[in-house]
C-alpha cells in the first residue's frame, strides 16, 4: 500500500478545510466561536478581557495578530498546554461539521502535513523539517473520531 502526504495551508487550496483558518465555527466552553484559529488564540490569555476581543475579532488572520501580540502576557502555563488546546479546538471543530469530517476520515491512514514555509512547530517550516504538530493533531482527531463511528456502530 502507498501512503500519500496530504499537505494543506490555505483555506482556499484541497484540504483547506484542515486549516484553523476555516470558517467552521463551534460552541466550546459555553462560547461560540468563528474559528479554531479564534479559540486557540484567545485562550493565550483565558480570563482575561483579551480572550473576549479575540474571539469577536473579525477574520481568523486579525484574530492570530491579536493573539500573537506580545505585549499582553501569555498564561503563565501557556507552553505546556498549547499543543492540548489546539487539539481541542481542531475536535471540536471536526465534531461539529459532517461535511469537514467526512474529508478528514476519507484521509484514511495518510500523512497529513500543514504545509506552511514559515511555521516550523505547528507545519513542516520551508525546509520540510518542522515539527508538523498541527498535523499530527489532525492525524490523532482523525483517529478519535474513527473509533468513535465504531462505537457508534457497534451499538
Amino acid at each position: 500500500m502507498i501512503i500519500v502526504t496530504i499537505y494543506f495551508y490555505r483555506v482556499n487550496e484541497p484540504y483547506g478545510c484542515f486549516s484553523n483558518f476555516s470558517a467552521h465555527g463551534f460552541m466550546l466552553d459555553g462560547k461560540w466561536w468563528p474559528t479554531s484559529e479564534h479559540y486557540f488564540q484567545a485562550q493565550k490569555f483565558s480570563g482575561t478581557p483579551y480572550e473576549e476581543q479575540i474571539r469577536l475579532a473579525k477574520t481568523p488572520m486579525k484574530a492570530a495578530i491579536m493573539g500573537r501580540d506580545r505585549n499582553l502576557p501569555l498564561r503563565k502555563d501557556w507552553e505546556w498546554i498549547k499543543d492540548n488546546v489546539m487539539k481541542k479546538a481542531v475536535l471540536q471543530k471536526f465534531k461539529n461539521h459532517e461535511d469537514i469530517r467526512a474529508i478528514l476520515l476519507a484521509t484514511g491512514d495518510q500523512l497529513i502535513v500543514e504545509n506552511s514555509p514559515v511555521d516550523h512547530y505547528w507545519g513542516c517550516g520551508k525546509d520540510g523539517k518542522g515539527k508538523n504538530k498541527l498535523g499530527q493533531i489532525l492525524m490523532e482527531v482523525r483517529e478519535i473520531l474513527r473509533e468513535k463511528g465504531k462505537a457508534v456502530v457497534d451499538q
